[in-house]
């Protein structure tokens, strides 16, 4: 796994694993990597220092890589303990509560990016989490 620092478009830095520096250019070039501040899919690989990892089998970095996977699956187990599961109505569900036509109450779950930016844009709170794949599906 590599770590890598990125950038958006309006300059927001965050940070990515992927697999291979080629797994990163192809979802990139395809806009699976979002900026979780606004949403854009236009992301670049922003200057970092190298890492320099001694030893062999079972690196530092993987290490890393699994403690952070251990640590966005136990946030899917809070947010599913403890939020409403909208689905792909969450852009509408968000609206809604945001504008007060619901109850107010945590909510989950899918938009596009450009649902994203467009209920970011309208001062709706949200937060992208990237979710970890199931280890049981």
């Amino acid at each position: 796994m590599i770590l890598y620092d990125l950038q958006c478009a309006k300059k927001h830095a965050f940070e990515g694993w992927f697999k291979t520096s080629d797994a990163f250019d192809k979802q990139a070039k395809a806009g699976k990597v979002e900026c979780p501040v606004c949403g854009s899919t236009k992301v670049k690989k922003a200057m970092s220092a190298p890492a320099l990892l001694k030893g062999g089998t079972g690196s530092k970095a993987e290490g890393i890589a699994i403690k952070m996977r251990e640590a966005m699956t136990e946030l899917r187990k809070q947010v599913e303990a403890n939020a409403d599961y909208v689905g792909n109505k969450f852009p509408e569900e968000a609206r809604r509560i945001h504008y007060g036509e619901t109850e107010e109450r945590p909510i989950y779950g899918e938009a596009t990016p450009d649902e994203a930016k467009e209920l970011s844009d309208e001062g709706v709170e949200i937060v992208p989490i990237p979710w970890p794949s199931r280890q049981d599906s």
